[in-house]
């Protein structure tokens, strides 16, 4: 088996995974989709270029590309998810060592989230003079 066809089939489950996102507000859509975008770009440009070009989900990748830039809806479903995990988990976990876990990982992404800039017009003032500005560059 080609290492192409395992990031075909890993951009395929992330896809999978994004689309049941939509629908379930405890699963993230754009990260899955960011991430299928990346294993399609390794696995096949004709995928890469379909899942960037996507009426519904082409955007937010092509601005995490182009300008390293979350959207104000993204952040605030991540920030959502993130409460209602944690929430849960200290309502029905008993074990508070998974909770504290929960916190190292989700504090460290949430500071990250809420670094990136919300539209491309923040990312373009505040990029660095050689133009470099975003994750894709």
């Amino acid at each position: 088996m080609r290492i192409a066809h395992i990031y075909l089939a890993l951009g395929w489950l992330s896809v999978g995974l994004g689309v049941i996102g939509i629908f379930l507000p405890l699963l993230p859509t754009t990260p899955f989709m960011l991430l299928a975008a990346w294993l399609f770009a390794k696995g096949s440009p004709r995928l890469h270029d379909w899942i960037c070009n996507h009426p519904r989900f082409g955007t937010s990748i092509r601005q995490w590309n182009e300008h390293g830039v979350i959207n104000r809806r993204a952040k605030f479903l991540a920030m959502l998810a993130f409460l209602v995990v944690i929430t849960a988990s200290l309502i029905f976990i008993e074990n508070r060592w998974i909770v504290m876990i929960q916190l190292l990982v989700a504090l460290p992404v949430s500071c990250f989230i809420l670094s990136r800039p919300s539209d491309v017009s923040l990312s373009k003032a505040s990029a660095s003079p050689s133009g470099s500005v975003g994750p894709g560059q």
